[in-house]
């Protein structure tokens, strides 16, 4: 569970979810995932799934040993990371929340509370120190609630990326080379959830750009430890709909078959003629968001 000697993890997985957010297919499951910062002052990162209260509490706990935390940082206000901020707040009284002002809205709405009493209501570029850690709050507007912020560690070189640079699957932690292919379920992801804020994943993607960011803690998927521009070059890409690759994509259905055999006779003249790649979904068959998420590979896509 270490991130670094600072930094450890205690996020969940979720084996017995089928459909993500009551839509997306999850074959691998999910992971809820959150954080803990040590030093002069102890920040837990977000919380997780209500199902998994009495987990998150025993993770956390075996982390923190004999040490109580000081912040909840509440970054992203979906209940599948929010759903146990009363809990947390119940066990350590003397916390104090850290969140912007929209999520403290919510929080009343969802809690009957807003923590007047226990709170630092934080806005862009805002710093929050814990001794050595110095914890930069980057909004983030709809990346893709309107509440989110995001979190810089400058000490570490961490950014807590809330949804972003999420995927579906549960998380074989640490390493993202353990888990199944990241880009794919990345995308899949990207699209069905972020994928119409474009312009506001770029505006966060500025944000960013000279910060020294060496590892991605997001909370669904694993942390990215390596080859972090790479993942950034990608949600650039998918955020300016840009293709990634050269080839058509076809998307179709056939109510008799015709379609069909028209869709696959053009698939089949594509590829004698170089195309250099050539994708057909039937899509009252394919997964929907694997469509989707294919569709935006490609710079030509016939329907």
């Amino acid at each position: 569970m270490r991130i670094t000697s600072d930094v450890k993890y205690i996020g969940v997985n979720d084996y017995e979810i089928d459909l993500f957010e009551g839509m997306f297919k999850v074959p691998n499951g999910m992971a809820y995932n959150s954080y803990v910062i040590i030093d002069e002052k102890v920040a837990i990162v977000d919380t997780v799934d209500k199902r998994f209260t009495s987990n998150w509490f025993e993770n956390m706990e075996k982390v923190l040993e004999e040490r109580k935390p000081d912040y909840l940082i509440v970054q992203h206000m979906e209940p599948d990371h929010s759903a146990n901020i009363m809990n947390f707040v119940k066990a350590y009284p003397n916390v104090t929340i850290v969140a912007s002002i929209v999520a403290f809205h919510m929080m009343l709405n969802y809690f009957g509370t807003d923590f007047k009493e226990m709170r630092i209501v934080i806005s862009d570029g805002d710093v929050l120190s814990l001794g050595k850690h110095k914890l930069t709050f980057v909004a983030a507007p709809m990346v893709h609630w309107p509440e989110v912020m995001v979190t810089y560690d400058s000490t570490s070189k961490i950014l807590f990326s809330a949804d972003g640079f999420g995927k579906f699957g549960a998380n074989k932690f640490p390493a993202v080379e353990k888990q199944e292919d990241w880009v794919q379920e990345a995308r899949r992801y990207y699209f069905g959830i972020v994928g119409k804020y474009g312009v506001q994943v770029q505006n966060l993607l500025k944000k960013l750009k000279d910060m020294d960011v060496q590892q991605i803690c997001p909370l669904h998927g694993p942390v990215l430890f390596q080859n972090v521009d790479y993942y950034i070059d990608l949600y650039s890409i998918w955020s300016k709909y840009e293709p990634e690759k050269e080839g058509v994509f076809i998307a179709y259905t056939s109510v008799y078959g015709n379609t069909k055999e028209a869709v696959l006779l053009l698939a089949a003249k594509l590829e004698e003629k170089g195309c250099p790649r050539v994708t057909v979904k039937d899509l009252a068959r394919c997964d929907m968001a694997e469509a989707v998420a294919d569709a935006f590979c490609y710079p030509k896509v016939v329907l």
